[in-house]
């Protein structure tokens, strides 16, 4: 696979007063067809994400079809885990309505931040999310008593199935370890987690692995992420049962470019199938500061 990049496509808004900087985690919900409703996290003037959205049809992504004027999701109430910022991470539905899984995060105490995760539910299309919960619903526990984030959420006939981002150790108070492991439900909401990892360190010099995002290609499971030694470059595993994960990060064929907007580091990338191919939207420097790249399949 190659691939065409395309630049800085989606960028924060000034003009709205949640988007001064950042247009962090692209996170997809297809409305029909080609047209595709793109949710990402922008900071206020105090440094705090709020998630918005685009509509484009990403046949012709550099076009924006709208842009939300308000955030569909503030922070948190004060002294919850989301109280200093909300960024999106999965979109779905059960059937009657629309669920979104997001990052809740505030400053550390002995450590630079914490990390969870959370849901908000919508029953009018989309319209209004409101919090199922003030509380995570992947907060501390026995098994991951660290930082639990970045939840990724497949439905399936069997019930429910989610790749997260779970901590390992702190190196330092400002650097974290962190995998990605699997959570299982029976309803999307109450989530059981046992610590099975989905996608391991490759070696020691690698410290983070974030952000899965995972879909069916007809044929297998594929999970792209992000992972990091010194910077975040693009990472790709396969599985036929959505369990047991082969790491494979060759397939990628992308990575950062040595100038421009993704010279450092690419991360949080995610992949959709147009009628005229693959398109990828990802972050590159600062995570996002500038907004989101694109690149389509050459």
């Amino acid at each position: 696979m190659a691939w065409e990049k395309l630049g800085l496509l989606i960028t924060p808004n000034k003009k709205m007063w949640w988007a001064q900087s950042h247009a962090m985690l692209p996170t997809p919900e297809n409305l029909t067809g080609d047209v595709y409703k793109i949710y990402f996290g922008s900071r206020n003037q105090q440094n705090q994400s709020h998630i918005g959205y685009v509509i484009i049809d990403i046949t012709a992504p550099s076009i924006i079809l709208e842009y939300s004027s308000d955030p569909i999701l503030k922070p948190g109430r004060l002294g919850c885990f989301d109280d200093n910022g909300v960024l999106p991470s999965c979109v779905t539905s059960n059937g009657t309505e629309k669920l979104l899984y997001y990052i809740g995060f505030k400053p550390g105490g002995t450590t630079r931040m914490d990390l969870f995760g959370g849901v908000a539910i919508s029953s009018d299309n989309g319209k209004t999310f409101e919090r199922w919960s003030e509380a995570p619903i992947i907060g501390r526990s026995r098994v991951n008593p660290l930082i639990n984030t970045a939840p990724w959420v497949i439905k399936s006939e069997n019930g429910w199935l989610m790749y997260y981002v779970g901590g390992v150790e702190w190196i330092t108070p400002d650097l974290p370890r962190y995998n990605i492991q699997i959570a299982t439900s029976d309803d999307g909401l109450n989530w059981h987690r046992e610590g099975k990892v989905a996608v391991n360190f490759k070696n020691q010099n690698e410290t983070s692995l974030a952000r899965p995002y995972v879909f069916h290609n007809g044929k297998e499971w594929e999970m792209w992420f992000s992972h990091k030694g010194k910077a975040y470059q693009p990472g790709h595993a396969t599985s036929q049962d959505g369990i047991n994960w082969t790491r494979n990060d060759a397939i990628c064929a992308i990575g950062s470019s040595g100038i421009g907007h993704d010279s450092h580091m690419m991360e949080y990338m995610i992949v959709l199938k147009s009628s005229q191919g693959k398109v990828m939207f990802y972050n590159g420097n600062n995570y996002g500061y500038e907004g989101i790249c694109v690149a389509i399949e050459a």
